[in-house]
């Protein structure tokens, strides 16, 4: 099992930042699903993990946005009013030099690019961002990510096309 959570932990990390936007929050998240996937279904055959993993962890973001919705309801009477609430503190392993010793052209394209496949990628529906990072990022065939998602093959396919259109659509003409 632990070879199996550290094979999934930093894809299970990334998936959840993404969907959630706070990295902190995210870890949280991540830990939540990794208990749950050793406690209750450490004795499943390890062919169903991975599925598993992910079923788990699209239900703790979900259950984190509900939490969300409810708790800023009251947080915005507590919150002052200078300053953004969406400004997160500079993260150190992000500004770690990049080992690989690109010039600072090549980097700053690819973080343009990260930029644009994230913001199009949050901008994604959840159901269309689930699949595609299920399926394109993970890997993940089209029956364990149906396994995972809780809907059909079908649904599988029908969100998997429609967010590559919106990708494709919004990073039309964007080169890196």
């Amino acid at each position: 099992m632990d070879s199996f959570l550290a094979s999934v932990e930093r894809r299970g990390l990334r998936m959840a930042e993404l969907a959630i936007g706070n990295r902190e929050d995210a870890l949280d998240v991540v830990q939540d699903a990794m208990l749950m996937l050793c406690r209750r279904y450490a004795g499943r055959d390890e062919s169903e993990w991975r599925p598993l993993f992910y079923r788990i962890l699209q239900n703790r973001i979900r259950d984190f946005h509900r939490r969300r919705v409810v708790s800023n309801r009251f947080r915005t009477w507590l919150r002052p009013w200078s300053g953004d609430p969406e400004t997160d503190p500079v993260d150190a392993m992000q500004v770690v030099a990049d080992p690989r010793n690109d010039g600072p052209e090549s980097q700053a394209g690819r973080d343009a690019a990260m930029v644009q496949l994230e913001t199009a990628l949050r901008r994604l529906p959840g159901r269309q961002q689930q699949v595609f990072l299920l399926r394109i990022w993970e890997g993940l065939d089209v029956n364990q990510t149906a396994r995972a998602m809780g809907c059909s093959a079908g649904s599988v396919k029908t969100h998997l096309a429609r967010a590559l259109q919106t990708l494709r659509t919004r990073l039309e003409g964007y080169v890196p």
